[in-house]
């Protein structure tokens, strides 16, 4: 990297001893940052990337287009390029000394102070609460939160009469805008709130205006908010008793376990302005001491992130999640940077931040850098972990169960604000982090205008957010609280356990009572490892209780090839949807068979891999073949395969499954190693006095059976039953016994 000491060699302008930088760069870390150019390689690289784009776009030349478009737009995506450009360029001018990248930020911010006097509201009228630069308030706020970096960082290039002009034509009436003209946006618990807080407090922050610094800090006080607005995901504005503001933010979204309510998706999209203002709020105002708030929620919600991801780093697409989303994405670089170097140094950070391959151009990303030149890094582990839900910890969770590359995702969460979907007690499935059984994830092309001017789909309200669009139960046809989110954000489901001290036997439960009025689920999974078997097995027991008879489909949403199914079935020569609503709209039926055996057999091949699910079944249940696609005339949705086990006329019952993988096949050899499922019968034991067990043999004889207590999870509990006319007995909630031993 010799060209950088030179660049820094030959450029004459010296930083002044004032009091800029001071949100994300300080003067303590811009002379050592200085001071170890070419000697830190992934610093070094990050820079000489960097570099490249903005010298680029200096060459360029400027464009600030009067803003038409949505998502994916040119004016869109040209004003979303910019303010990543200052920022980056702001940045380069005080680690490089070079007045031509002052100036460029400089130029930007003359001809948007031209520009934003003379914008009305945004053209486009879709969002509940529309911008000026953008279509709505939320991507202005990204607008400023990056901005204000960078009129720091040439805060001190300008003159006052130049500083004074930017701020009262441009940052003021911006920051007034997304604020006080827009309450509706601003002082509310959201992601979006979040980064309208953030864009607030750090040109506050720049500016030293203590009276936007408690704006940001606490919102608008005494906003005249009508009770019954909403969002344009159907979320409420305003929620009685809460707070608004960047610490309500902090407060309410996040549990004690750093979980984000919204989801991972929309945690990874919220993280860079909690982190972003964290720092500045450390660097300007350390008396706050923002890192420790709250248990220091703001480190514990990276580890949180982290963990929600697959073994390729993507995260699980809870809520309202793109799939692919990981953490290489640039919120991600910053959060791992920000939380090794303001929490403890931990070396399984840098294992985070060898394969992002990049860091932040500031204190923390040179703090990493140097922990990654001196190879301290230690593989980042990934366990298996319960996260609790709300900010005292008490509205469900989610956990993730993980054993040899087998990884088992069990939603029990409350509602997830707006971006919340209705598929309480559902799961997903990943091996090798591929999916093998998927949730859908969300309706939409971020940022592909073509598809809804890259914004949420009407799909994602008829299809992904409805039950039967997830792997959990649907009853008579309904999904969970009616789809309603006045019903849905006042409930969550129940931890019952959460176990992985054997690694051969983790298990997790929870209950919900509420989905469905007179209704109770409870369901518990088991991924469970044992000689009889090539790879862990995940045992999946739903046990339903009501006060009437209804009809239960339980989806299952399997990717790959069918193989084999052990039941005649038969196959529609017309496809018609399977129902008018609630999802099923969506859903064409391409088959379907009564289920006459005492299990369902079902074997299908994913990425070179066997798997098989086998379900206990019962007179009068029914197999329903089913695919996405129904009433979607603009092929928004994929067209997904799904198999639904139907009861009719039921009101207790058990769905009982197993999901097996096994063996492989190589299109190479074309060989197929053990392409067969090792469960010769799933039975159910013993039902009865807040009890059940389930019987598991296999091809070889071997017989298990898994016992539990739905009433009693203490686990110093001794627990005596007769199964089959003998006694079994064991300690705790659950146990799995081996028979041929007993």
């Amino acid at each position: 990297m010799a060209f950088i000491a030179i660049v820094v060699a030959t450029c004459s302008t010296k930083l002044k001893a004032q009091d800029h930088p001071k949100l994300i760069l300080t003067h303590d870390g811009v002379k050592e940052i200085r001071s170890n150019l070419g000697s830190l390689p992934i610093l070094d690289k990050t820079l000489v990337e960097i570099k490249t784009e903005v010298d680029e776009a200096i060459q360029e030349g400027i464009d600030v287009p009067v803003p038409k478009d949505y998502s994916g737009g040119y004016t869109h995506e040209t004003h979303k390029r910019n303010y990543r450009l200052m920022q980056k360029a702001g940045v380069l001018y005080q680690l490089l000394e070079n007045d031509a990248y002052a100036d460029y930020v400089h130029d930007m911010l003359k001809a948007y102070a031209a520009l934003y006097p003379t914008l009305s509201i945004h053209p486009k009228e879709r969002s509940y609460a529309r911008g000026k630069l953008f279509w709505q308030c939320l991507n202005d706020s990204n607008w400023l939160v990056y901005t204000s970096q960078a009129y720091d960082c040439i805060y001190n290039y300008l003159s006052k009469t130049e500083r004074k002009h930017l701020e009262e034509n441009l940052f003021k009436p911006f920051a007034d805008f997304i604020s006080i003209e827009n309450p509706q946006f601003f002082n509310r618990i959201h992601n979006h709130s979040t980064w309208g807080n953030v864009a607030v407090g750090m040109i506050a922050l720049v500016m030293d205006d203590e009276e936007l610094l408690n704006r940001a800090l606490y919102g608008i006080k005494n906003a005249n908010l009508s009770k019954d607005l909403k969002d344009n995901d159907g979320g409420f504005i305003l929620e009685e008793g809460k707070a608004a503001g960047f610490y309500a933010n902090l407060d309410e979204p996040f549990s004690p376990d750093g979980y984000y309510t919204e989801g991972p998706y929309y945690q990874r999209y919220a993280m860079y302005p909690f982190l972003i203002f964290a720092q500045a709020l450390q660097n300007k105002k350390p008396e706050l001491k923002i890192f420790e708030y709250n248990n220091g929620v703001l480190i514990k919600s990276v580890y949180a992130l982290l963990d929600l991801s697959d073994m390729d780093g993507d995260f699980f697409p809870i809520n309202d999640g793109q799939k692919g989303m990981s953490y290489y994405n640039t919120s991600l670089v910053n959060a791992v940077d920000v939380a090794y170097y303001y929490g403890s140094k931990d070396p399984q950070l840098l294992d985070i931040a060898q394969k992002q391959q990049t860091v932040v151009l500031n204190d923390a990303g040179l703090s990493v850098a140097k922990g990654l030149l001196k190879e301290q890094q230690q593989p980042y582990l990934k366990k298996s972990i319960d996260l609790r839900d709300g900010p005292k910890g008490e509205q469900g969770g989610i956990s993730v169960l993980r054993n040899n590359d087998l990884e088992l995702v069990f939603k029990y969460t409350a509602q997830g604000l707006s971006h919340g979907h209705y598929d309480k007690l559902s799961y997903s499935f990943y091996e090798n982090g591929e999916e093998v059984v998927q949730d859908y994830g969300l309706a939409r092309f971020v940022n592909i205008e073509q598809k809804g001017g890259g914004n949420y789909l009407k799909e994602n309200s008829t299809w992904a957010k409805q039950t039967i669009a997830h792997n959990t139960l649907v009853q008579d046809q309904v999904s969970h609280f009616e789809g309603k989110y006045e019903i849905g954000s006042k409930n969550h489901s129940e931890h019952y356990l959460f176990n992985v001290d054997d690694t051969k036997l983790q298990v997790v439960s929870a209950v919900d009572h509420n989905a469905y009025p007179g209704t109770k689920m409870h369901r518990t999974m088991a991924m469970i490892q044992a000689k009889d078997w090539e790879k862990p097995i995940v045992l999946d027991v739903l046990q339903v209780q009501s006060q009437g008879q209804h009809q239960y489909d339980m989806p299952f949403y399997y990717l790959g090839q069918l193989m084999t199914l052990n039941v005649l079935f038969e196959t529609e020569n017309t496809l018609s949807p399977l129902g008018k609503e609630n999802g099923y709209q969506h859903l064409f039926k391409e088959g379907g068979a009564q289920l006459t055996e005492d299990n369902l057999k079902f074997s299908w091949m994913q990425h070179g891999k066997f798997y098989t699910l086998t379900s206990i079944t019962e007179e009068k249940d029914s197999l329903i073949l089913a695919r996405l696609g129904a009433n979607d005339p603009e092929f928004n949705l994929r067209r997904d395969p799904v198999l639904i086990h139907r009861k009719k006329d039921t009101s207790n019952t058990l769905f009982v499954s197993v999901i097996e993988s096994h063996g492989s096949y190589s299109p190479v050899s074309e060989l197929a190693v053990n392409a067969t499922s090792n469960i010769k019968k799933l039975t159910n034991l013993y039902e009865q006095d807040g009890y059940w067990a389930i019987g598991i043999e296999t091809e070889d004889g071997s017989k298990n059976v898994f016992v539990f207590s739905a009433m009693e999870k203490d686990t110093n509990k001794n627990h005596k039953i007769i199964v089959e006319g003998r006694y079994i007995e064991w300690k705790g909630p659950f146990a799995l016994i081996n028979l041929n031993l007993e």
